[in-house]
């Protein structure tokens, strides 16, 4: 009997970390729906590589901070995968969407605080809620932190504080959908080289050069480091990983 071909659907996956991450799953023999905020050409090219790898892929718009938004686009990804693949279902979530903000506690706005509470914590919540009943028993939920929910760098309390809720609610996650053999892990990665943030860390040389002599791997991480992780933890290998904290970030602030 022919094994189907399981489904990961990653949040931003147009660029950086999410687009790695859909690269890297689509290499380990999984189809892949990636979502984008505003760039359906950066989407589309990434929907291509991994056409050329011989999977399926789909883009679907997708702003995560517009929670109202949700059912819609569950109706669209589920009708989109009963028309194409004969079940409305997917096999793996990524919560990897995300914005940066690099403020002090004295200048925080409570606007910019609630954007980074209804994308990283309330979008993460109620997508995650509302696929849950389209999610295969047996699969897995994988969140996104950051190292900045272990250690504390100024200028971002806000970010870090959702991100520590964020890898709670992973384990709360794990204990609930147990019964139905569904996984929940949280991938933290350090500074990494991407646009994020403005492209603080891959631009700025002083920051670059701080982050590497803080980090016992003497560099600053790349997505091609974090990619592959969220990869494996969407094979049989990890299966027996369930609510734990993977942070990948070359053994930074040790």
């Amino acid at each position: 009997m022919e094994t189907k071909t399981k489904i990961a659907l990653v949040t931003g996956g147009s660029r950086g970390l999410g687009k790695n991450a859909a690269l890297k799953i689509a290499q380990k023999g999984l189809d892949v729906i990636i979502t984008y905020r505003s760039n359906k050409d950066e989407a589309e090219a990434v929907i291509s590589e991994i056409n050329a790898m011989g999977r399926k892929a789909a883009a679907f718009q997708l702003d995560t901070k517009d929670t109202k938004s949700f059912d819609a686009f569950v109706q669209e990804v589920t009708s989109h995968l009963k028309e194409n693949t004969g079940s409305p279902a997917i096999d793996y979530l990524i919560n990897n969407a995300g914005t940066a903000l690099y403020s002090p506690i004295t200048e925080v706005t409570e606007e910019q605080l609630d954007d980074v509470v209804d994308i990283h914590f309330k979008g993460v919540f109620f997508l995650t809620q509302k696929l849950l009943p389209f999610i295969n028993d047996g699969g897995g939920i994988i969140n996104i932190s950051s190292g900045l929910a272990r250690f504390a760098t100024p200028g971002s309390s806000v970010y870090g504080s959702i991100k520590a809720g964020v890898e709670m609610l992973t384990k709360y996650m794990a204990k609930e959908l147990g019964p139905r053999k569904i996984k929940a892990n949280v991938i933290a990665p350090g500074a990494i080289e991407t646009d994020f943030g403005g492209g603080r860390v891959r631009d700025n040389q002083e920051i670059n050069s701080v982050v590497a002599g803080a980090t016992a791997l003497g560099r600053v991480g790349l997505p091609d480091d974090i990619g592959g992780v969220v990869a494996f933890l969407c094979t049989e290998d990890a299966r027996w990983i369930n609510g734990q904290r993977i942070e990948a970030s070359g053994g930074m602030f040790l």
